[in-house]
C-alpha cells in the first residue's frame, strides 16, 4: 500500500510539475505522440518505406512471377542461414539488418513489400528503377541505386528467407 501511494505521489508530483499547459494544441499533440507510440511501424524500425495502395499485388519486374519454393511459417532455417552468408557477402555494404545505411535497412521490408518483388529488386535492380513505381520511389529516398550484384535466382530465394527471419 505504502509504495502504491509512493508511487502515485511522485507521478502526481511529475504531473505538476510539468508545463501545465492544456492547450487544445498541446493535448492533440500528446495524442499524436501516444499513437505513435503504441502504433506499431509496418516499416523497418523508425525507417521511412514509401507506401504504396497497390503494394501487396506490385510483383516487380524481372524474372521472378513467382517464389519458389513457396514460402512456408516458420521461414526455412537452412535456407535462411545460407541467405544471411550471401546477404553478408554482397549486401552489407549497402544495407544492415536494423539499420539505414546506403540503402534502407531490411527489417519489416517483407511487411510492405512482396516477396517477388523484393527478389526482382534483388535480380534486376536496373530495369525496376526505371521501370517501377516503388523502385523509383526508393531511389528518389535513398539517393542511391542498387547495384546488381549479378546473384542468381537461388541466392536471392535464400536471401529473401534471411529477410523474413529480422525481427
Amino acid at each position: 500500500m505504502k509504495k502504491t501511494l509512493l508511487v502515485f505521489s511522485a507521478v502526481a508530483l511529475l504531473a505538476i510539475s510539468c508545463d501545465g499547459n492544456t492547450s487544445n494544441k498541446s493535448n492533440a499533440s500528446a495524442q499524436q505522440t501516444a499513437t505513435q507510440a503504441t502504433t506499431p511501424a509496418p516499416a523497418s524500425q523508425g525507417e521511412q518505406h514509401t507506401e504504396y495502395p497497390d503494394w501487396q499485388t506490385n510483383k516487380g519486374i524481372g524474372p521472378v512471377k513467382t517464389v519458389q519454393p513457396p514460402l512456408a511459417t516458420p521461414p526455412d532455417a537452412a535456407m535462411a542461414a545460407r541467405g544471411e552468408e550471401v546477404f553478408n557477402q554482397y549486401c552489407t555494404a549497402c544495407h544492415r539488418p536494423k539499420k539505414r545505411m546506403i540503402g534502407p535497412a531490411m527489417v519489416g521490408v517483407d511487411q510492405v513489400r512482396t516477396p517477388e518483388w523484393l527478389m526482382n529488386m534483388i535480380l534486376n535492380p536496373e530495369e525496376m528503377i526505371k521501370k517501377d513505381p516503388i523502385a523509383k520511389a526508393l531511389l528518389e529516398e535513398m539517393g542511391s541505386i542498387m547495384l546488381n550484384q549479378n546473384l542468381t535466382e537461388t541466392q536471392a530465394r535464400e536471401i529473401l528467407e534471411y529477410i523474413r527471419t529480422i525481427k
